[in-house]
C-alpha cells in the first residue's frame, strides 16, 4: 500500500499520456507528442511502475474477451469497460480512486465524500476517452446492444467456466464479471 515513488511515477505517466494524447489527436504528425506517449507506454509496460505493489489487470482480462468475441482494438475495449470496472471495485480502495481523481484528472477533492471525488474522477476519465474518440461502453464499442448470452459467454471464457478469478484489488469471480459487463452495456 505504501509505494509513494511508484504512485507518483504512475500519476506523472498518466498525466503525460493524457496531455500528449490530446495534442496527437489534433496534430497527428507531432513527433514530440507521439514520443511522449511511447515513452509513457514503455515505462508502464516494462514492469517498472509495478515494482513494490500488487498490480491489477482485471480490466484487461475482461476486455480480452470483448476483443476475442467482437474483434475490437484492445485500447478501445479497455475504454469501454474501464469505467464500469472502476465503479465496481472502487469501494475496495476508495482512497486510491480519489487520489487518481485529484492527482491525475484534476478533480477538486471533496474532503467530506471520497466516493463523490472518486466518481468525479471516473467521469473525468470517461470524458477524456470521449474527447479522443474512444467509446465508454460496449454499445459505443460494437455499435449495438450486447445480449445476455454474449455476456455469459465472455464471463465463462474470462473465468474459465467459473474456475478462475481475476484481479487483486477485488478478486472477481464469474458473477462479478457478468455484473461488470452488464454495467458496461451502455
Amino acid at each position: 500500500d505504501h509505494v509513494d515513488l511508484m504512485d507518483r511515477m504512475l500519476e506523472a505517466g498518466m498525466k503525460t499520456l493524457i496531455s500528449n494524447a490530446r495534442i496527437a489527436i489534433r496534430e497527428p504528425e507531432n513527433y514530440d507528442a507521439r514520443a511522449e506517449i511511447m515513452w509513457a507506454g514503455s515505462l508502464s509496460h516494462n514492469g517498472l511502475t509495478g515494482c513494490g505493489r500488487k498490480t491489477d489487470w482485471a480490466s484487461h482480462q475482461i476486455e480480452h474477451e470483448l476483443g476475442g468475441m467482437f474483434d475490437v482494438a484492445h485500447g478501445a475495449g479497455l475504454a469501454a469497460v474501464w469505467g464500469s470496472w472502476a465503479r465496481y471495485v472502487r469501494s475496495e480502495n476508495m482512497t486510491r480512486f480519489a487520489r487518481f481523481a485529484v492527482n491525475v484528472m484534476g478533480v477538486p477533492n471533496n474532503f467530506k465524500d471520497a466516493e463523490a471525488t472518486a466518481e468525479a474522477g471516473i467521469q473525468a476519465m470517461e470524458a477524456f476517452y470521449r474527447s479522443i474518440g474512444m467509446p465508454v461502453n460496449i454499445k459505443e464499442l460494437i455499435g449495438r446492444d450486447i445480449t445476455d448470452a454474449e455476456i455469459e459467454e465472455m464471463a465463462d471464457k474470462c473465468s474459465t467456466n467459473g474456475t478462475q478469478t481475476v484481479g487483486s484489488l477485488k478478486v472477481l469471480k464469474r458473477e462479478d464479471m457478468i455484473a461488470i459487463y452488464k454495467m458496461a452495456r451502455g
